[in-house]
């Protein structure tokens, strides 16, 4: 059963890797073929764009880390506690565990959405040529961070909620050791810290700056 959790993911994929492949022979039919230059998509492509794809990767990769989690934990506590009823209220504080995952990125995707400030570079003077090359900095800087907390997420979300599995597990067999296994669970919650410190830290590399 908890193989149907990655069902979607593959689902996704497949999807992915099939519109990449139309994309493709659209621009090598139509005389587009210049547009597989990754030159071009770095360059060429609006900075607000890499920015606020790494806001919206923060949040979505984050949030599926956590149902994962819940997904994995929410089955052992609910199949324990048929047999056991007394250890589905205890073994709640898993589920919260893995819902602070999705929290982390919430907060990870806002604190990169304020950073993402209107300016404006409409300018061939080639003194603003290290402003343009800032601003296009900054934009992968926010996407590089919001990569990194979406994706330790992701890892943590899991991590807990297979963590957050065993100890209803363990718990249902002996009680002693809900409180041993919740140590470990608290340990695998802090993977996702790591993610957003980082993440903090290199968005607050540069801002975006505006032409005069």
């Amino acid at each position: 059963m908890t193989s149907m959790i990655f069902v979607p993911f593959i689902v996704s994929v497949i999807i992915g890797i099939a519109a990449f492949v139309v994309l493709s022979f659209y621009f090598m039919f139509s005389g587009q073929g210049y547009r597989y230059d990754v030159g071009w998509l770095l360059t060429d492509v609006d900075p607000y764009l890499w920015a606020s794809f790494g806001a919206a990767i923060a949040i979505s990769v984050s949030v599926v880390g956590a149902a994962s989690g819940i997904f994995y934990t929410g089955v052992s506590i609910m199949g324990a506690g048929i047999r056991v009823p007394a250890i589905i209220a205890k073994n709640l504080v898993s589920i919260i565990f893995c819902e602070a995952v999705a929290i982390y990125g919430l907060i990870m995707a806002l604190l990169l959405v304020t950073k993402i400030n209107k300016y404006s570079e409409h300018s061939t003077d080639p003194a603003n040529a290290d402003i343009i090359f800032g601003n296009a900095f900054y934009a992968f800087v926010i996407f590089g961070a919001g990569v990194t907390a979406g994706f330790t997420n992701l890892a943590c979300g899991v991590s807990v909620g297979i963590v957050g599995s065993g100890a209803a597990l363990a718990d249902a067999q002996n009680k002693t050791l809900f409180v041993k296994v919740l140590i470990i669970e608290i340990f695998a919650s802090a993977i996702g810290l790591f993610g957003i410190i980082i993440g903090i830290i290199m968005s607050t590399k540069g801002e975006f700056q505006t032409i005069k």
